[in-house]
């Protein structure tokens, strides 16, 4: 399974279809509908939050589906597939790929990565497993656990990266990642155009998301309303 997922995505488009309960989108009919757009465009995988949106998106279209969970928890600030329970719950879609965050932050109820890796690796010995990092620290981690893919996701979005880009100086942090990661990479987080999407493939990337610039109307409609009210 996880052979065939490398393969079907290599260079090529992932769209993430995803939208949280504040969102006007969020709805896992919707959500799979946006899949259906996706593959209709040429998309070659989805990225897909919670077990319902997976079981919805796998019903509506045949693409490959890097799964995860979101979950707040009051003593954590790792909130992408945290604890071993989502794992499961993901992998048990059948989902291609689950991806959890691995951004070196304490975990929920005390667990560690480690332990959870092992788990899934006795439990789903065929589902891949997608390490969300934000730093050349959480790549070494990954590198460190085995991870099948090591993707981009959180750079920016964690407090000692809050305010950068991946596109910042021509991509100049992806390629530091492309050249440490022992695990394919694909590109996520922020890039939103074709332009860039292009970039980080020719720049060595296995594939690459796109998430908001595709799939989130709110934040496509209000850019466009902040240049006009400029």
């Amino acid at each position: 399974m996880g052979e065939n997922f490398l393969e079907q995505v290599k260079g090529k488009l992932i769209v993430s279809c995803q939208a949280l309960p504040n969102e006007p989108l969020h709805s896992s009919f919707i959500m799979s509908r946006m899949a259906l757009a996706a593959q209709l465009a040429g998309a070659a995988g989805i990225r897909a939050n919670s077990v319902v949106d997976i079981q919805a998106i796998q019903d509506e279209v045949e693409l490959p589906i890097i799964g995860l969970s979101k979950v707040d928890y009051p003593d954590s600030s790792v909130y992408i597939t945290p604890t071993l329970k989502e794992m499961r719950a993901v992998a048990a879609t059948g989902a291609q790929a689950v991806a959890c965050d691995l951004t070196r932050r304490k975990r929920p109820n005390g667990e560690q990565i480690a332990d959870i890796v092992d788990q899934m690796r006795n439990e789903f010995p065929e589902t891949l497993l997608m390490a969300d990092t934000a730093t050349l620290e959480d790549v070494k981690l990954a590198n460190e656990l085995g991870f099948d893919i090591v993707g981009t996701t959180m750079h920016g979005y964690t407090p000692e990266t809050a305010g950068k880009n991946l596109a910042d100086n021509d991509f100049a942090y992806l390629k530091e990642v492309l050249a440490l990661s022992d695990a394919p990479v694909i590109a996520e987080g922020k890039v939103d155009t074709p332009a860039k999407a292009k970039r980080c493939l020719e720049l060595g990337c296995h594939a690459v998301v796109v998430g908001g610039a595709i799939t989130r109307p709110l934040e496509i409609a209000s850019r466009f309303v902040q240049a006009i009210n400029e």
